[in-house]
């Protein structure tokens, strides 16, 4: 027996599979001892191991960072300060998320780990100015005021970079919203309470920790640090040493863009135009395949099996997988054949069961298998020759995969709909012969069947009149002889023992009936009292019985008949063969019946929505962005200079999908939202800074190569603590791993490119924008507000 349990979308998965558990080991004890009892299709596993990978990733991430942050500031007290916001800022939005009654799930944890390398931005930030300030000679507290108070608003309008880049995906629909919008929540929640620490937890530790400067210096006035044994304390030396030579490298090649501006600029955005044309190589999905150890294979015999027939073949297919699969590796292996007892199962099932003849084999593997991949592959190869005639189809096993599929059995759902259903069905199979040939399909089939074997009755009613009977007469007995007598008179017997009602179902034994001579000498009664004709009456002396097809199943769309073919992708990615698809649709669109249309859905549908959305969504975060640039800078030249960085951050984006061979997928679109919210937050640092400094002295190639020196340390910082923090995420180990691999991969990719943007091309795109205000003698316009001071590590 197999039992399936299902939970409620507001129940928790993980919560309803440890009460199932706790459950059995109550009832185990009154089971019999030969009877077990074993968890199918365990989702839980899955699940627990997919939230594990991404709680690791997210301490993986924090600690890399917080290394990264001690080797720039060489302050162990500093690194405490910062890291102490992480897990602060985290828990202050799992707590909101828990008030808009979302749950720790895949997605929400996903948010958070991606949120990490972020978290470490406004404390840093903080943490750094108020060093300087202390390197200054300051006292504590003044440092600590003055340092705070001068990156207050770019801190601010950082975070709203950040968070108004992903106000557009809670403008998605269908299943992309219910799966990105937690995600979304636990980003915008995190960046706001990190923040919050920043302008008030980050001061208040600063001030208890954090120790004045003082260090001697040498007879030509620069500060020496006495020497130490400590041997970490050395190699934070060491780095800084080397940081500081590379430094002093970038303003040299920032100096030499400087000088060739207009060849720089050409060559950047020649290379930034030419990335794009890699983009048609990268392919589309909606989501990563997502290796959850499982494998569900649905089978289709011959349409008119009989089930025990079909047993038997299902016997020898399981032999046949544990032929292919190592039992090392093989966990479990079930098959559940024919359609169930209730139509409350058969409502619930989504695997395209419409007959004795199919039949559904879950598989589980070990622990430590190889990529279930891998095997499906191995399994579609051999069992297609080994069982001509039989039908396999892999499908969606994972809650992932099934979500996205949105209970089809396949990505790929072609739906043939009109009231001509023999001449839709010829088109169909002129669509299944073309789409078979189109690379990287797997598993195409007709869903529907008209092969159904069975008998036409056709009662001579003059015949049957004469005789007394009618219709209804025969009808009734043919189902009580072949369906039972339930189907008329449901019988049922009440056992005064215990209560329990058994129903009393008549039925001709089916050796009686097992040719087409039985079944016409069936006997045929009448149901009133009196009979018109002594004589007992048979089948065929009132009926005309013929072997006939019917349809096995009939589905209908909006009423009409429909024909439905099914097909899966192989090595190649969805988008592809979506295309291919459509290019067949296009050259028989000719042939399409008359009265009928042709709809692609399924997964590609929900893909193309989704991409949409985000592409939308994407296009709306940079224009919302440079709005808001805009107020705080009160010009509309200086965000057009610091918007001119994202385009970089899209081609590094490409480079990235094309080097890792990872396809554009929801997930990738999410990383580059993201990216685009990061790579503004540094391009203000750098062009906030530049435009005081050409306020002050009206060189705007002075002013820019200054505020990229600068601004060299901590927008590397942040670019460096970004990145380092997708890193876990973006090499997708662990349970679940692949599904957020490509968001990781889209960050890494477009803020590297990015930051070289931020600190070159921002820097030279500024000084052309404002050569004018150079030649104008060196001026000064009116001062526009602060938004940050110089402040050098």
């Amino acid at each position: 027996m197999l039992l399936t349990v299902e939970k409620s979308g507001s129940a928790s998965t993980l919560a309803i599979i440890q009460g199932i558990k706790a459950k059995m080991a109550q009832l185990k004890a009154s089971l019999p001892e030969a009877l077990a009892v074993s968890p199918i299709g365990d989702q839980s596993l899955f699940v627990t191991a997919a939230i594990s990978s991404v709680v690791r990733e997210g301490v993986i991430a924090a600690a890399l960072t917080s290394l990264m942050i001690l080797l720039f500031l060489g302050s162990w007290r500093s690194t405490l300060i910062i890291a102490t916001s992480i897990p602060l800022a985290i828990l202050g939005s799992i707590t909101t998320l828990s008030f808009l009654g979302e749950t720790l799930n895949i997605m929400t944890l996903g948010g958070l780990a991606l949120a990490v390398g972020i978290l470490v931005d406004d404390a840093t930030v903080t943490i750094e100015n108020i060093n300087w300030h202390l390197e200054q000679g300051k006292e504590v507290e003044p440092a600590i005021l003055d340092g705070a108070h001068q990156i207050a608003t770019p801190a601010f309008v950082s975070t709203l970079c950040i968070c108004i880049a992903f106000v557009p995906m809670f403008f998605l629909e269908g299943v992309a919203r219910f799966l990105f919008v937690p995600l979304a929540e636990a980003v915008i929640f995190a960046m706001l309470f990190s923040f919050i620490l920043s302008r008030t937890l980050v001061p208040t530790m600063a001030k208890y920790l954090l120790q004045r400067h003082v260090s001697g210096t040498q007879e030509d006035g620069e500060r020496s640090t006495p020497p130490s044994r400590n041997p970490l304390v050395r190699l934070q030396r060491s780095f800084a040493e080397r940081f500081e030579h590379v430094r002093a490298h970038y303003h040299s090649l920032l100096q030499l863009a400087l000088a060739h501006r207009r060849v720089f600029v050409s060559g950047f955005l020649a290379f930034v135009l030419a990335s794009f044309l890699l983009v048609p190589m990268l392919g589309r999905n909606f989501f990563p395949v997502v290796d959850s150890g499982q494998i569900l294979m649905h089978v289709r015999l011959q349409v008119g099996t009989r089930v025990e027939d079909s047993a038997n073949e299902f016997g020898r297919i399981s032999n046949a997988i544990r032929e292919i699969i190592p039992p090392a590796e093989l966990g479990t292996l079930v098959d559940n054949i024919g359609m169930p007892v209730s139509g409350i199962n058969l409502a619930y099932n989504n695997t395209g069961t419409i007959g004795e003849q199919d039949g559904d084999v879950e598989i589980s593997l070990q622990p430590g298998h190889r990529p279930t991949a891998a095997y499906v592959s191995k399994l579609r190869a051999n069992l297609q020759v080994r069982f001509p005639g039989s039908t396999f189809s892999f499908l969606p096993a994972d809650m992932v995969s099934q979500i996205l599929n949105f209970g089809a059995p396949a990505p790929i759902d072609l739906q043939v709909r009109g009231t001509n259903l023999a001449a839709d069905f010829t088109y169909a199979h002129e669509l299944l012969r073309r789409i078979r040939l189109v690379p990287g399909v797997a598993d195409a089939r007709i869903q529907q069947s008209q092969s159904n074997p069975g008998f036409s009755i056709d009662v001579d009613r003059a015949r049957s009149q004469y005789v007394g009977l009618t219709e209804r007469d025969v009808t009734n007995s043919l189902l009580v002889v072949l369906a039972g007598s339930s189907q008329v008179a449901p019988t049922f017997w009440l056992n005064p023992k215990n209560g329990v009602q058994y129903p009393i179902v008549m039925q001709a034994p089916q050796y009686q009936v097992d040719s087409l001579s039985a079944l016409r000498n069936l006997p045929i009664t009448t149901g009133t009292t009196t009979t018109a004709s002594p004589v007992p009456q048979v089948l065929g002396g009132v009926a005309r019985v013929r072997r006939m097809s019917s349809n096995a199943v009939v589905s209908q769309y909006d009423i009409q008949p429909m024909v439905q073919i099914y097909a899966t992708t192989q090595g190649r990615d969805l988008g592809a063969v979506a295309a291919d698809i459509r290019e067949i649709l296009k050259e028989t669109a000719k042939d399409v019946p008359k009265g009928s249309s042709v709809a692609l859905l399924g997964m590609v549908q929900t893909m193309n929505t989704a991409f949409d959305g985000l592409l939308f969504g994407l296009l709306g975060a940079i224009v919302l962005i440079y709005l808001l640039i805009v107020v705080n800078f009160q010009s509309w030249t200086d965000p057009y200079v610091i918007v001119t960085a994202l385009p970089a951050a899209v081609a590094g984006i490409v480079w990235m999908m094309f080097a890792t061979d990872t396809t554009l997928s929801v997930p990738a679109l999410t990383g580059a939202i993201m990216c685009m919210g990061v790579a503004t937050a540094n391009s203000v640092l750098v062009i906030s800074f530049a435009r005081e400094r050409l306020n002050e002295h009206g060189d705007a190639v002075a002013a820019a190569l200054e505020a990229g020196f600068v601004r060299f340390r901590p927008v590397l910082m942040t670019a460096l603590a970004m990145i380092i923090g997708m890193l876990p995420m973006a090499l997708g180990l662990g349970e679940g791993g692949e599904q957020n691999a490509p968001l990781g991969r889209a960050v890494i990719g477009g803020l590297g490119l990015a930051t070289v943007a931020t600190l070159i091309f921002v820097p030279v795109v500024f000084s052309i924008v404002h050569r004018k205000f150079a030649v104008a003698g060196g001026q000064s316009p009116e001062p526009s507000p602060a938004v940050g001071e110089p402040h050098v590590a």
